[in-house]
């Protein structure tokens, strides 16, 4: 850690996940070793190659207090991040925002796109068709009759962060990235940046999203990239195991409050971790493989522990990417044996994507909020469905069960598809 450099502190958590929707209920259920995954209902999926997906179920905006009314045309990946939000900073003890200068409090999310009305663009496609074309003016015509203004603007992938501003009087920063898969923990890597040099005292990051859609299931399917053991839902991801066949689709949010330390002691605040490490690669390689000498992922990994002055001895838990799909579990593990050496193989390193799931540009954030909680409590989750080894994944996985293990710094991976590639490192907080 650079000398004289302004340390960040996590002092708020919240989320809204497939395995719990407040912070304490998602770790029981990893804890327990729960899964979240179950046939999809969020729309009629009975004619995909895959039917499952892990939901967030019996939750609405109103179970924060908010009137639904108020988020009626926003889509489902908004209510979440209001949701994990409104947790967050109440959980920091700054449920209105900042006391005194706004404009010091800034929002980062990585959030994804907004959802399609499916049902509506289906129905201006089939009215419009003439024959064997498509009537574009007619098409038109009905989308400027049927389809509601507000609607089409919560198509943008920053809309989220412009809602969570408003709630809050966050005049800071504003920004949102989206990096795929890594898009969470590159938003959190960049808030802490602003906040050490000194742009904000405090940022709300974290990230959203739900691709449960016949848009987003259509593409994986496409990509080969998702699990099709649909007679088997809880069973059907299993990271680094000899028999995976890909990812579950989740989705969700999840936020945390990150704030910089002198700012966070003198307004009395309880602080959960200090994020010590950003690394930050891109592959450069293909759009959707990473490299399979793992040089992105293990350069990231190194540039982490550079940013936080580490040696990697320090490093006593891995949350892994850990997709579950061939390619991704086997580079991963590559990557890790390539910083660690031999002290690879006594990390414990595990995948939570095993229980709830893929939440896509979510996942990062959530599995950051999931290394705090492994450092507070001396447990490390486990993940699940770990049957058959396979001789290319060959760490100690925590195969099916949570374990007791001294904590102090944990590691949390992600990797985007594009090629990118996040490393954040988190410790317990010593004053």
């Amino acid at each position: 850690m650079a000398s004289g450099r302004r340390r960040v502190v996590i002092t708020g958590m919240g989320c809204i996940t497939p395995l719990g929707v407040r912070v304490e209920e998602l770790w029981g259920n990893l804890m327990a070793g729960a899964s979240g995954v179950g046939l999809t209902t969020v729309f009629d999926a009975s004619r995909f190659p895959t039917r499952i997906s892990a939901e967030v179920r019996h939750w609405n905006i109103g179970d924060e207090g908010e009137d639904p009314a108020r988020w009626q045309y926003c889509g489902r990946h908004t209510r979440f991040a209001a949701g994990a939000a409104l947790q967050a900073m109440r959980d920091a003890g700054l449920p209105q925002g900042l006391p005194h200068d706004p404009t010091r409090l800034g929002v980062y999310l990585g959030s994804g796109e907004g959802q399609q009305d499916f049902e509506s663009f289906t129905s201006m496609m089939m009215a419009a068709i003439e024959g064997d074309r498509l009537d574009v003016a007619k098409f038109t015509k009905l989308g400027l009759e049927t389809l509601h203004p507000l609607s089409e603007v919560e198509q943008e992938p920053n809309m989220p962060a412009g809602h969570l501003a408003g709630m809050f009087d966050a005049n800071g920063p504003n920004l949102n990235c989206l990096t795929a898969c890594a898009a969470s923990s590159q938003a959190i890597g960049e808030a802490v940046e602003l906040v050490r040099r000194g742009d904000a005292d405090v940022m709300l990051s974290g990230g959203t999203h739900s691709m449960i859609h016949p848009f987003g299931v259509t593409g994986f399917n496409l990509l080969t990239a998702l699990s099709t053991r649909n007679d088997e839902p809880t069973r059907a991801s299993r990271p680094f195991d000899r028999d995976r066949d890909g990812f579950v689709l989740g989705e969700g949010a999840a936020m945390v409050v990150l704030e910089e330390l002198e700012h966070a002691k003198r307004r009395g605040a309880r602080i959960h971790g200090e994020l010590l490490g950003y690394g930050s690669t891109a592959d450069a390689y293909r759009i959707t493989d990473t490299h399979p000498e793992g040089r992105g992922a293990s350069s990231c990994i190194r540039l982490a522990l550079e940013d936080a002055a580490l040696h990697p001895d320090a490093i006593d838990y891995i949350n892994a990417h850990g997709t579950s799909t061939s390619v991704n579990d086997r580079v991963e593990t590559l990557a890790i044996k390539t910083v660690f050496g031999e002290r690879a193989y006594k990390i414990p390193v595990s995948s939570t994507k095993s229980m709830m799931g893929h939440l896509i540009a979510a996942a990062g954030a959530t599995e950051l909020i999931v290394c705090l909680l492994a450092i507070r409590d001396g447990m490390v989750p486990p993940t699940t469905n770990y049957e058959e080894p396979d001789p290319d994944c060959d760490l100690d996985y925590v195969p099916n069960k949570a374990r007791a293990a001294r904590c102090d710094v944990a590691l949390s991976n992600s990797f985007g598809f594009g090629g990118q590639n996040i490393a954040l490192i988190t410790g317990r907080y010593r004053g």
